[in-house]
């Protein structure tokens, strides 16, 4: 038997999870082996219509079983169904995300129905949380479902009737096809083609046997998950390929974790476009989570520190904490404090908090506040500030459920502050949360917050390769830039020793430090200088990260220097392409603070520009303010001119580490040399900190090797031949699939290099092959946008601006024995043999033939005829025969350039457009784009070469075309969909 999708990679999940054996029935394994775990039953087991989504006998087992008052009464059930049945058809008017969150508060228990005594209202329960086996639990494969169109998902997970979890299994196989390809499927196929199936969806998830990633509803791909097995740190578990994956695949979905995962880890919040979203934790914010509610159930261990790299989800973290936490019936209603010390992270958490519409969430104003909310023992979810405890009294509260999670364990934490908290709140769990922990005498976050014993001072840790590994953050990418504007080390040590170590500096701060050090000030903020420094940044940003579509932010020595900057940059880009985000103080000079001064709607409102892709604001020019807490996905590079030491370094730089769609790494552009002896701001792990920071220098190195092995795969092809043969070449060397996809590797990690390079010069040595590779590469490329996305997805807007600007293979022609062409016409013409002006005479009745139709060759091929006729009768000689042959071979040929410019001017899309936007009426969508784009893509991948002339090929091409057409409503517009048929026929 071969390897295929079903009998490798889908029969082995089912195998896995269920102990059911597909390919071999005879030999299955008894359940038990599995515990109480999925039971599996092939779709004709089940009984269902294609129409129905839920398995309404079990579901109404199920509502019998775990409620009293159904019971008693099981025509109650009916009730609750039907209420279920009228979400998963409420799903096309209210969206997607929206159906699923009603429907997830009937799976959690949050709805009520008046089937208790005298009609009194009672929880319905659909699913037992407390009691895991008292739910049933089924998979099945190959789950058809009809919505407008039949759709089968290779798995479906129910739990008491209700399918949970949707699976899509990939070939383990084929290097080209990955589980990307499968969560394509779910996301952009099954979501939209049959959305009711998705309506009670906990997660979705995809694999080829090789990698596991899962996501929630929406989710674009490049935020979906892998799983990872808490004891399996190192990955072990990956060397042996499937039985790594059903390590992982059993992990996450024993019943227990995605029961827990449905209750406790799933959020549905409003994103910055207003937008309703739906959100499910990472396993690092799972198990970070996990194990703060663990330590508090047991009640021994009074401390812990989550050290988890910057920009892998911390507030997330302590959102699903706070949530669990709260629910935990043996904790009695317990009192979850947020701790912060700056303003923009109190905005970040309680941003987050209630975008996710997190229940019982208190935010404090002041010091009065929120030391009333403790004497009155206040039982909710409060968030506030650590200096907010400043004069604190001792034993504010003594009770012993009460849990602080410190976020940005590392600065004030450890000072008075934080003992006057701990003073104030002394049988307080604390769980201090960090990607920057501080190692020093004076300031040690593992003193602060480590329990002795947890091994190396913390309870879970998810470090920088972890974040970079599973996507959840980006790398970094540094440039040290302009040797002669970099300061003298020994000169900065000096001026900075005249201060004590600090951390975040404010911007007061930032302006007395300059003051101490005022020579090093003139020589940062000189004329010459900073000139110098936002030339080289204009020209950067142009070349490297406005054509991307990502935005930047300037970090500059002192607020003073930040107004300096903006007017330096006003000078190569418009006023509204940068804003000064700094703050004033009262002894600033009332022109300044007019000017510059900002409250904290302003801020945000520039915040919210500054995250919208269309808006002209290009720049953030900071000091010190947005370093923290400031998320902003579109920002890609950072140009740093400030001195940064230790973690306020790491945080500042991490500000461009987080995804963004076609964003692969994030940019630090050094004007200040702070990185020239990067291991050292981070003394507690001076290893990792090693790695943290890739340098450009290290990807020139790799580049030729890169290059070498991308064109191993064309040797003995000649670059230099030009047209058809020398494309044809190419393409005959990397003839079958296997070659195709091993080119594909190697070329898109080329071409990773090549974006993260450009437009560095050491690339013009490079330029002509990697035009010639980008040329073959897109002309073997699979048309179909859902094929093979894992090599053959899109590539970087250098990339693509190049082989846009430098692609001109043209149509390749069957010339037979000649190539019309100039040089041949004026061989024959000096030249004139007989037999060759016979072949010259036969390619043009091949070609007029060709053309057949077209006026202008209609008249051409009959002048050929009068000619030939006139030669017959003798009235010409054969000298003035051949001149005249050619003659009209040459008018021929320009007639042919003039046909191929037209139909280059009128591509298939460019007719299609044109056809729409003159068909357009008040009914036709505004998103002709889209239609003329959606058509392109399915034409092209159901016709095939000559399906003109076949009865089949037109009856598919036709289908499809309806289908294009029905997703907008005009499939009934007959005169549209003729016109439309008619240009596919003509110009595909």
């Amino acid at each position: 038997m071969s390897f295929n999708e079903l009998n490798s990679t889908e029969h082995y999940i089912i195998h896995q999870l269920s102990g059911s054996n597909l390919n071999r029935p005879d030999v299955s394994e008894p359940n038990d082996s599995y515990g109480r775990q999925w039971v599996y039953k092939s779709s004709q087991e089940l009984q269902r219509g294609v129409n129905e989504v839920l398995l309404e006998k079990e579901l109404k087992d199920a509502l019998i079983r775990l409620n009293p008052e159904i019971t008693a009464n099981p025509v109650f059930a009916d009730e609750v169904i039907y209420k279920l049945r009228a979400i998963l058809l409420s799903v096309n008017q209210t969206g997607l995300v929206r159906a699923n969150e009603e429907f997830y508060k009937w799976l959690t228990g949050d709805k009520t129905m008046p089937f208790g005594e005298n009609n009194r209202h009672v929880p319905i329960r659909l699913i037992d949380f407390d009691t895991n086996d008292n739910n049933s639990y089924i998979i099945t494969n190959q789950y058809r479902v009809h919505n407008r169109e039949t759709k089968i998902p290779d798995i479906v997970m129910l739990i008491n009737g209700i399918p949970v979890v949707i699976g899509e299994a990939k070939t383990p196989i084929r290097p080209s096809v990955s589980w990307l390809d499968g969560a394509y499927e779910v996301h952009e196929v099954y979501e939209n083609a049959v959305p009711q199936l998705f309506v009670p969806n906990v997660l979705s998830f995809a694999t080829e046997g090789k990698e596991l990633y899962y996501g929630a509803i929406r989710t674009p791909l490049e935020f979906w998950s892998p799983w990872r097995l808490e004891e399996d740190k190192q990955d072990l578990a990956k060397q042996f390929g499937l039985e790594g994956i059903g390590k992982e695949l059993s992990d996450l979905l024993s019943p227990k974790r995605l029961l827990d995962i449905l209750l406790n880890f799933s959020l549905y919040s409003t994103n910055k476009k207003k937008h309703r979203i739906k959100v499910i934790c990472r396993f690092q914010q799972y198990e970070g989570a996990n194990k703060i509610v663990e330590r508090v159930k047991e009640g021994s261990i009074k401390k812990g520190l989550i050290w988890h790299f910057q920009g892998s989800g911390k507030s997330l973290l302590m959102v699903f904490a706070a949530q669990k936490l709260r629910r935990q019936k043996e904790l009695k209603s317990p009192t979850v404090i947020i701790l912060v010390d700056r303003t923009d992270l109190d905005t970040q958490i309680s941003g987050t908090f209630n975008a996710a519409d997190v229940a019982n969430v208190e935010s404090t104003d002041n010091i009065k506040e929120l030391q009333k909310l403790l004497e009155r023992d206040t039982r909710k979810i409060i968030i506030s500030m650590i200096h907010k405890f400043r004069d604190a009294k001792p034993n504010m509260n003594t009770r012993d459920n009460i849990i602080v999670l410190v976020d940005e364990a590392h600065r004030t934490q450890e000072g008075d502050l934080g003992r006057q908290m701990r003073a104030a709140l002394p049988n307080a769990f604390l769980f201090g949360l960090t990607g920057t922990p501080v190692n020093k005498a004076d300031k040690n976050t593992f003193w602060a917050f480590g329990a002795e014993e947890d091994k190396g001072g913390y309870m879970s840790r998810y470090t920088f390769h972890d974040s970079i590994r599973d996507n959840a953050t980006l790398p970094l990418h540094f440039e040290p830039r302009l040797v002669d504007v970099h300061l003298d080390k020994e000169a900065i040590d000096k001026a900075f020793a005249e201060f004590a170590e600090s951390s975040a500096l404010t911007d007061e701060e930032a302006d007395a430090l300059n003051k101490k050090a005022a020579r090093m000030a003139a020589f940062l903020k000189s004329p010459e200088r900073v000139e110098k420094i936002v030339k080289d940044i204009a020209t950067h940003f142009k070349e490297k990260v406005a054509p991307q579509g990502f935005k930047a932010m300037i970090v500059t020595p002192d607020r003073y220097a930040c107004v300096q900057y903006k007017e330096a940059l006003d000078k190569y880009f418009l006023q509204e392409a940068s804003r000064v985000v700094i703050s004033t103080s009262a002894n600033d000079p009332f022109e300044f603070k007019q000017k510059w001064g900002l409250d904290k709607s302003q801020q945000e409102k520039i915040i919210d520009e500054f995250n919208n892709p269309k808006s002209d604001l290009k720049f953030i020019i900071v000091t010190a303010k947005l370093l923290t807490g400031f998320d902003a996905p579109i920002l890609q590079t950072m140009y740093l001119d400030k001195s940064l030491k230790d973690h306020t370094l790491l945080q500042a730089i991490c500000r461009t580490n987080r995804l963004f769609p076609q964003k692969s790494f994030g940019r630090i552009v050094d004007y200040f040399g702070v990185f020239d002896d990067a291991a050292k701001a981070l003394q507690f792990d001076e290893e990792s900190v090693k790695t943290v920071i890739t340098n450009l220098a290290l990807l020139k190195d790799k580049l030729p090797e890169a290059m070498e092995k991308a064109m191993s795969h064309f040797e003995g092809v000649d670059r230099n031949i030009e047209g058809f043969e020398g494309l044809e070449a190419a393409q005959n060397a990397i003839k079958d699939d296997k070659k195709k996809d091993a080119f594909a590797q190697d070329y898109k990690y080329l071409s990773r290099l090549w974006e993260s390079l450009s437009p560095d010069r050491i690339l013009d040595i490079y330029h002509k092959d990697y035009r010639w590779l980008s040329q073959v590469f897109e002309s073997v490329r699979p048309p179909g946008d859902n094929l093979g996305k894992l090599l053959w997805i899109a590539l970087g807007a250098q990339t693509t601006k190049l082989m846009h600007e430098n692609i001109h293979v043209g149509e390749v022609h069957n010339l037979d024995e000649y190539r019309l062409d100039a040089d041949t016409i004026e061989s024959i013409f000096n030249n004139p043999d007989p037999a060759n002006a016979k072949k010259l005479e036969k390619t043009l009745i091949k070609r007029f033939k060709r053309h057949a139709g077209i006026e202008k060759f209609k008249k051409l091929s009959e002048r050929l005829e009068a000619l030939r006729d006139k030669a017959e009768q003798g009235l010409i000689t054969s000298i003035e025969f051949v001149k005249e042959l050619c003659k009209l071979a040459k008018e021929t040929v320009q007639a042919e350039k003039e046909l191929e410019e037209m139909v280059e001017e009128k591509s298939p899309k460019a007719a299609l457009t044109e056809l729409f936007l003159e068909l357009k009426s008040d009914q036709t969508p505004a998103v002709v784009e889209r239609i003329v784009n959606d058509i392109d893509g399915i034409v092209r991948m159901v016709s095939f070469p000559g399906w003109q002339t076949t009865s089949s090929g037109e009856r598919e091409v036709q289908q499809s075309l309806r289908k294009a057409l029905l997703k907008y409503k005009l499939h009934k517009d007959q005169i549209l969909f003729e016109r439309a048929y008619g240009y596919i026929k003509e110009y595909y």
